[in-house]
């Protein structure tokens, strides 16, 4: 991985557009080209205690970093992909640096942004700075889940994110939706009547967003 690595140059890339549960998430990360930690790649790529040592690595070395969510609610009014390049607009202009140009993991670039774009197909294997968002968002998208699990008990968030996996269906099939479960995706839907009320709904609307450094 070398390209992104220009002084100025933003990498944005997204975790979370799959899961039946839970924001999505973004991340924007301008590296310092003369300072940028070893190792990095696509997330997906690497552990769990791989990515965690890096995210910190990043955060201390980039010269600017910034990750955004788009919550559930947002999620299910203008679809997923909408929330997704939202999410990471929001995450390019929450950095403390302008960049000069975007990077952008995928096909398709976000509207309205204050500097030229280009969307790179598998960014996350090629470009070290979209490596490097990527493993942001993913840090910090599963350090919610993690949260959310504890909110709401029963469906596994802390080990499968809110991706439909066996044990997820089975868990929303058993207790039906909660609020942190995506209405719009087809599986949720199906048990849309079942949603279950929490008493904490009022606190899980107010997790900031974005963060930045």
């Amino acid at each position: 991985m070398a390209r992104g690595s220009a002084r100025g140059v933003a990498g944005v890339d997204e975790a979370g557009r799959g899961p039946l549960a839970g924001p999505v998430c973004a991340a924007a990360v301008i590296l310092d080209p003369t300072n940028s930690p070893l190792g990095i790649n696509d997330s997906k790529q690497l552990s769990a205690a791989r990515r965690e040592r890096l995210a910190q690595e990043i955060k201390a070395s980039a010269l600017a970093w910034a990750v955004a969510f788009v919550e559930v609610a947002e999620i299910d009014r203008i679809n997923i992909l909408q929330a997704a390049l939202l999410a990471m607009r929001e995450a390019l202009q929450a950095l403390a640096v302008a960049p000069t140009l975007a990077l952008i993991d995928g096909n398709r670039c976000p509207s309205g942004l204050r500097c030229p774009a280009q969307a790179v197909v598998r960014g996350d294997q090629t470009v070290i700075a979209i490596g490097a968002a990527s493993i942001l968002a993913k840090v910090a998208r599963d350090q919610r889940m993690r949260e959310l699990d504890r909110r709401h008990p029963g469906y596994g968030f802390a080990r499968h994110k809110g991706y439909g996996t066996k044990a997820h269906l089975e868990a929303l099939t058993r207790l039906g939706p909660c609020r942190e479960h995506r209405r719009s995706f087809a599986p949720v839907r199906a048990l849309e009547g079942r949603l279950v009320i929490d008493a904490d709904e009022h606190d899980l609307c107010e997790h900031p967003s974005p963060t930045r450094c």
